[in-house]
């Protein structure tokens, strides 16, 4: 799959984002206490230890931003970064398919997800994080299927696409192209990106630029 072509404007746009200081501004446990609707919010979902943390931190050039750990579960709350010179907003959202974690907690994260992604008018566009050595999996595509209820839109992105074989790769890509090909919130575009080697950010850091510029 080839990438889009993107001008050279937009290019520089989106290396120029994410070149200024991206910070953590607060972990929300509630939609009161999100930060008030002003600026332009991106959101990245996904399941647990698909590497959505170290996503993140390779995006934004900055190792420590989002707590990265080898314990699924970790993210709990809504975590919220903000751009120090841009209109940008930034939404870790908790895990999802942790089995292994109280019902009671798990109910409360679904619950609050749910509200943020059907309640929020500044959210633009959520990137939905699939690992590239399993393809969509049925909480992957439960994600997807609330998001085209919700009418949001969002865009696939394949993580640790350095880590399977060649063929296991585009055998992943071709399931995730055909999961989302007739979906109505979805992206046409699936984003391939490594955290380790960088593969990907740049198309990444594009794309979100893309958004401000609309």
């Amino acid at each position: 799959m080839s990438q889009p072509d993107y001008s050279p404007h937009v290019i520089e746009r989106g290396r120029l984002l994410f070149a200024r200081p991206i910070l953590f501004v607060k972990g929300c446990v509630s939609l009161n206490d999100l930060p008030p609707m002003d600026r332009i919010e991106i959101a990245f979902a996904g399941r647990s230890n698909v590497g959505k943390s170290s996503l993140i931190n390779a995006l934004c050039g900055t190792s420590g931003l989002a707590r990265t750990s080898n314990t699924p579960g970790r993210t709990q709350e809504l975590n919220i970064f903000e751009s120090q010179s841009e209109s940008l907003r930034i939404v870790d959202m908790p895990g999802y398919g942790y089995a292994k974690a109280p019902e009671p907690k798990v109910k409360a994260w679904t619950r609050l997800v749910h509200q943020y992604l059907t309640g929020r008018a500044t959210l633009r566009r959520v990137y939905v994080l699939v690992d590239s050595r399993h393809g969509p999996k049925d909480n992957d595509i439960s994600v997807m299927n609330e998001l085209d209820r919700a009418a949001v839109s969002y865009q696939v992105v394949l993580t640790k696409v350095d880590k399977p074989s060649a063929t296991d790769l585009a055998s992943a890509i071709a399931s995730t192209e055909a999961c989302i090909a007739k979906r109505p919130a979805a992206h046409p575009d699936v984003i391939q990106t490594s955290s380790e080697k960088g593969t990907g950010l740049n198309q990444l850091r594009t794309e979100i630029a893309m958004l401000l510029e609309s």
